[in-house]
C-alpha cells in the first residue's frame, strides 16, 4: 500500500525559523502530530498540557508510549497555504510529522492515491498567503520579503488612488493638492 506525504514547511513560533519536513497524510489519526524526538532536535518549544491526553491505537488498545503530555505552536506553510496551529507531541513515532483528519478535514485536500499528488484545491480562504519554495533563502525569509513587497505596492497603489481623485465642490483640501491636480 502507498502512503502518501507531503513536504511542509514548520516555523517554530518562538524564534520565526522553520525547517522543512516530509508529512505523513493519514486519515486514520485523529489529530496533528510531532515526533517527540524530532520536536526536541529541532528546539521547538514544547507546551506541557493541563492533562494528558490518552492515545488509543487503531484496535483501541492504549498507546504502549504513554499519553500526550505536551504540544508545539508552528505554522505550517503548503503549497500557498499557510496556517498556525497546535500540534501534539507523542512519543515513540516512525514520522517526525502526521498530518490526520483534523487537518484532512479543515483543508479537503485532493489526492490522487495513485499517485501521491496532493493538491490544494477546495481550501479555505483562511489558510493565508502564498508560499513557494525556492533555491537560496529559506522558504520563511522569502514569505516576509513577498509580504513586505505586496504591503509596499499596497501602499502605493493607494497613494496612486489618493492622487487620482478629483476635489468635489466645495470641498476643503491642501493648498498644494489643488496646485498638483489643477496645475494653477
Amino acid at each position: 500500500m502507498r502512503e502518501v506525504t507531503v513536504k511542509i514547511g514548520l516555523e517554530r513560533i518562538d524564534m520565526q525559523k522553520g525547517i522543512m519536513v516530509e508529512a505523513l497524510l493519514d486519515s486514520g489519526a485523529t489529530g496533528l502530530v510531532i515526533s517527540s524526538e524530532f520536536a526536541r532536535k529541532q528546539g521547538f518549544k514544547l507546551k506541557k498540557l493541563e492533562r494528558p491526553m490518552q492515545v488509543r491505537n487503531v484496535d483501541g488498545s492504549f498507546n504502549k508510549e504513554g499519553p500526550i503530555e505536551n504540544t508545539v505552536e508552528v505554522n505550517i506553510y503548503y503549497q500557498g497555504h499557510r496556517e498556525r496551529t497546535e500540534i501534539d507531541v507523542i512519543e515513540g513515532q516512525k514520522w517526525s510529522v502526521i498530518l490526520g483528519m483534523l487537518w484532512l478535514a479543515r483543508h479537503n485536500p485532493e489526492i490522487d492515491w495513485k499517485t501521491g499528488e496532493v493538491k490544494m484545491t477546495r481550501c479555505p480562504e483562511k489558510c493565508g498567503k502564498q508560499w513557494r519554495p525556492e533555491q537560496g533563502k529559506s522558504g520563511w525569509e522569502r514569505q516576509k520579503e513577498e509580504e513586505a513587497k505586496e504591503k509596499a505596492e499596497e501602499r502605493k497603489k493607494e497613494r496612486e488612488k489618493e492622487k487620482k481623485k478629483k476635489p468635489k465642490k466645495g470641498e476643503i483640501m491642501e493648498v498644494r493638492k489643488v496646485v498638483e491636480e489643477w496645475e494653477i
